[in-house]
C-alpha cells in the first residue's frame, strides 16, 4: 500500500467567526492510499481546541508511515493513532479503498439505501444586524446560528426576523454561563429554536445535571467519542457526531450506535472542510436529526466532483468523490 500525506488550504468565502475564533482559510490534510490499482482517498482538519493543527496531523500520519504502508487495516488503526483528525483521514482513506477494492458502494458495503439529507447553512458570529442580513441570504431553510455571551437574544430576534421562515439551532461554542443558559433559553424558544449545542464548557457543564429547560441541549465538545457517553450531565439529550473528534467514520458508527441505544437523538456536524470531509459525514447523516455538514458552503470553492447542494438538501456523494 502507498501512502500520500498532502498539506492543503481552502480559503473560506469570507471571514468565518465563531465564540474564540476568526478564520479566513482552512488548512488541512488529504491522504491518498493506492493498491491493487485503485486509490482511496480521506481529509482531515482536526480538532483545534485539542491543539490539533495541520502540522501535528502531518506529524502524527508520518509516525504511522511503516505500518500503513505494510497493509494497515482500520481494525489496527485505535492501537496507532488517538482519535482526532489524522486517524479520521486514514480511516476514511481506508473505507473509501475497500469500497473500490471491492467493487461496491458504501452503501453497499454497509446496508443503507441513500437518501438526501437538508443541511443547515451556519451563519457565523457578528453584529445582529451583520447576522440578519447573511441569514436572509442564507441558502437552506434550516439555519444554524453561532453566538457568545454577548446578546444571544438580541442575535437570534435579529435573524428571526430576517428569516421567519427557517428552522433554527444555536451554537454557543462553550461560552455561556448557566445563569445566561437559564435566561436566554425561554426567549430563545419563543423565537422558535429547536436546540441549543453546548452552551457551557466542556468539562466545566456539571451544573446541567438535573437542568430542565425549554429546549434540547446538544453535546459537542462535551461527548467526542463513545468513552464520554456515561459521564454526560442529564440535560443533554443530542449528540453531535464529528469525525474528526471520534477518528474517522468507524469510530462514528460505534458513536451513533451507543448514543442511539442510550436514547440521544443525534447530530451530524463538521469542522469545515471541502465535500471529501461531509460525504463520509453524509453516511452518518442519514441517522440524524440535525444535519450540519454544510462546510463547502462556506468555503471559497470545492473540490470536484463534490457534493451537489440544492438550497441546502444534499445529494449522496459521487463515488468518483468518495464510496
Amino acid at each position: 500500500m502507498k501512502l500520500t500525506v498532502t498539506p492543503q488550504t481552502w480559503a473560506y468565502a469570507k471571514p468565518f467567526k465563531i465564540a474564540y475564533a476568526v478564520r479566513t482559510e482552512l488548512p488541512l490534510v488529504h491522504v491518498r492510499l493506492e493498491a491493487g490499482g485503485v486509490a482511496g482517498q480521506g481529509e482531515g482538519i482536526g480538532v483545534s481546541y485539542r491543539g490539533e493543527t495541520q502540522d501535528t496531523l502531518l506529524a502524527d500520519l508520518e509516525r504511522v508511515r511503516a505500518e500503513v504502508e505494510a497493509g494497515l487495516d482500520r481494525a489496527a488503526l485505535p492501537a496507532l493513532l488517538p482519535a482526532g483528525g489524522a486517524r479520521n483521514a486514514l480511516d476514511c482513506a481506508l473505507w473509501d479503498l475497500d469500497c473500490k477494492r471491492a467493487g461496491q458502494t458504501i452503501w453497499e458495503r454497509l446496508g443503507l439505501s441513500p437518501k438526501p439529507v437538508q443541511t443547515v447553512y451556519t451563519v457565523s458570529l457578528d453584529a445582529p444586524e451583520v447576522m440578519a442580513a447573511e441569514a436572509a441570504t442564507g441558502p437552506s431553510p434550516a439555519l444554524k446560528i453561532k453566538l457568545d455571551a454577548d446578546m444571544p437574544v438580541e442575535r437570534i430576534a435579529a435573524v428571526r426576523a430576517a428569516r421567519p421562515d427557517a428552522a433554527l439551532i444555536v451554537d454557543a461554542n462553550q461560552s455561556w454561563t448557566m445563569e445566561i443558559l437559564t435566561a436566554a433559553a425561554p426567549e430563545l424558544a419563543r423565537l422558535g429554536v429547536a436546540m441549543i449545542e453546548q452552551p457551557l464548557p466542556a468539562g466545566n457543564d456539571g451544573a446541567l445535571e438535573g437542568y430542565d429547560g425549554p429546549l434540547p441541549i446538544g453535546a459537542d465538545e462535551s461527548c467526542q467519542t463513545t468513552a464520554d457517553l456515561d459521564a454526560l450531565p442529564s440535560a443533554y439529550s443530542v449528540i453531535n457526531i464529528k469525525l474528526d473528534k471520534t477518528g474517522g467514520l468507524t469510530g462514528a458508527l460505534a458513536l451513533a450506535e451507543a448514543a442511539q441505544a442510550k436514547g440521544y437523538e443525534l447530530m451530524v456536524g463538521c469542522m469545515a472542510g471541502t465535500s471529501l470531509s461531509m460525504a463520509p459525514a453524509f453516511v452518518i447523516a442519514q441517522m440524524c436529526r440535525f444535519v450540519d455538514i454544510d462546510g463547502p458552503l462556506l468555503l471559497a470553492k470545492d473540490r470536484a466532483p463534490g457534493l451537489r447542494y440544492e438550497a441546502g438538501r444534499v445529494s449522496p456523494p459521487d463515488p468518483a468523490l468518495w464510496g
